[in-house]
């Protein structure tokens, strides 16, 4: 392709500004042509400040916009399955923040659509383009741990804690979809899976810590259901075993650690960040015949983008976006689409209904 794929942002928040929009003006591949949110006034200032060709107060402007090929949804969880459906029913390529939608049934429902309208469609699971993450799943499949025996995922972080500003009061409905463990499990599920394989059975237990939450701004006390703290444990299509720890509300937040061991050696994959991440994971590794670990800093083969300027979540999303401009030249499938965004619906749905076995 030699012209560039003209993008149309939805969704004018924080992410949009940190994340979306300045990943995207750093490839040649694109070019931002259309930003649209509730408020106008904001929009149009933040579109001067990037340099944004046209400013819309509403969704169905910039969806209706015959210059723009690809439509970016960045509005709240709860917007994007009708969002998303709106720009398949305009026959424009879609790329939905995950989650695709509140429920599986309704994400089930868009990826029909898109089949049968034809058009590309993308997730927003952009941290397994992590060039660490990249590096150690190549790592395993090279044979570096053997065979997997074990893997262990712990994701610690301070969001979802008995104190919750006003601004995300809404998350605190559990029918939005955007607690812990659809937010953080639904990424880090995604990154840990890539790289070891799905899991074949599991068991879950869930539990809110918090079951009160205070609104920090009114000193309002509001229930709130979804749980803060997720185990799960199973066995993973290749044979080995894992556990999962995701734990919310932390007061000294521990980041990630993932440890993967096998018949011949282990990695260790370690963030004390976790989630949007100034400088990209660690990766550490043992092998049978050293008996301690050692860093292994990521080759530059797995950074081929001039985005080292931006931090590296932001990074992850450059990555996913050149996956989807090279889907779109040569007919690849590297980019996450709707697709993975079901499998990862079901795989909470299990978790959910495991939990609920099992008596939490």
């Amino acid at each position: 392709m030699s012209a560039k794929i003209r993008v149309g942002i939805i969704g004018s928040g924080g992410w949009a500004r940190y994340g979306h929009i300045p990943a995207l003006q750093a490839l040649e591949q694109f070019e931002i042509v259309a930003l649209a949110g509730r408020n106008l006034t904001k929009v149009q200032g933040y579109a001067k400040q990037f340099s944004i060709q046209r400013s819309f107060g509403s969704a169905e402007e910039l969806i209706a916009d015959p210059d723009v090929d690809l439509v970016v949804v960045l509005a709240p969880t709860p917007e994007h399955g009708r969002l998303a459906r709106a720009v398949i029913a305009a026959g424009k390529d879609v790329y939905t923040e995950w989650p695709l939608s509140t429920t599986t049934a309704e994400s089930e429902q868009i990826l029909t659509l898109a089949k049968v309208k034809g058009i590309k469609h993308v997730i927003g699971l952009q941290r397994r383009f992590s060039p660490a993450h990249r590096y150690w799943r190549d790592l395993v499949r090279q044979g570096h741990v053997g065979k997997i025996r074990s893997v262990r995922m712990s994701v610690g972080v301070d969001a979802f804690g008995a104190v919750m500003p006003e601004a995300v009061k809404w998350v605190l409905d559990p029918a939005n979809f955007t607690y812990l463990l659809p937010v953080y499990g639904g990424h880090f599920h995604d990154v840990l899976f890539q790289g070891v394989g799905f899991p074949e059975q599991l068991a879950a237990v869930m539990e809110s810590q918090f079951p009160i939450t205070t609104i920090a701004e009114t000193g309002e006390k509001v229930p709130s259901a979804g749980a803060n703290q997720v185990m799960v444990m199973g066995k993973l299509s290749g044979g080995g075993l894992f556990t999962v720890q995701l734990e919310g509300g932390q007061v000294n937040r521990t980041g990630l650690q993932i440890d993967i061991t096998g018949t011949k050696g282990a990695l260790r994959i370690t963030n004390p960040r976790g989630f949007q991440n100034p400088e990209d994971h660690a990766v550490w590794a043992m092998s049978d015949d050293t008996g301690s670990f050692k860093l292994m800093p990521t080759p530059a083969e797995y950074m081929p983008l001039p985005v080292s300027h931006l931090d590296a979540s932001v990074q992850d999303v450059a990555y996913l976006y050149a996956a989807y401009a090279r889907d779109k030249r040569t007919s690849s499938t590297d980019a996450p689409s709707f697709e993975d965004a079901i499998r990862q619906h079901r795989l909470i749905d299990e978790i959910r209904q495991k939990s609920e076995a099992f008596g939490v």
